[in-house]
């Protein structure tokens, strides 16, 4: 049995981003390429919907601070939804939250050009978890933090 070109696995995003994720910005729409004889003749722009599942797609900017290499660091997420998904978390920065998202998909990707090329991923979700988890680490992760205030004491 072969996999197709263009399969999406289902991750968890702990196993994604065991640092979590920084979301900079907010969650805009998707939109498709308007060319400028469209824009000329006053056409709207279009809200580019996903083929595999038939949901609007809408995207935002995030960081994950467990790359190494700094120019790979930050990409979009691509959200699958019919409407917008709204972050359960609070900024930590003006215009930065740490977010954690739920219905994980990566889809494998060559990037890169000429002899500079490397494995790259497309990453889809769904919206995001609960707040409550702390960028990325649950909460059995993190540990209790009455603990380890008791521990320092």
């Amino acid at each position: 049995m072969a996999i197709s070109r263009g399969h999406r696995f289902p991750v968890e995003f702990e196993e994604a981003f065991p640092q979590g994720l920084v979301m900079v910005g907010d969650v805009a729409p998707n939109i498709e390429y308007q060319s400028r004889e469209d824009r000329a003749a006053g056409r709207p722009a279009r809200q580019r919907v996903d083929e595999v599942t038939g949901k609007r797609q809408w995207k935002a900017a995030v960081t994950d601070p467990s790359e190494p290499n700094a120019k790979r660091a930050s990409f979009e997420i691509t959200f699958l939804a019919d409407v917008q998904p709204v972050p359960t978390t609070t900024e930590a920065l003006p215009g930065m939250r740490p977010i954690e998202l739920d219905g994980l998909t990566a889809e494998p990707r060559v990037a890169g050009n000429g002899e500079f090329k490397y494995q790259s991923y497309v990453f889809r979700a769904t919206g995001f978890k609960a707040a409550g988890n702390q960028g990325g680490r649950s909460a059995k992760a993190a540990g209790n933090p009455g603990e380890q205030s008791a521990k320092a004491a």
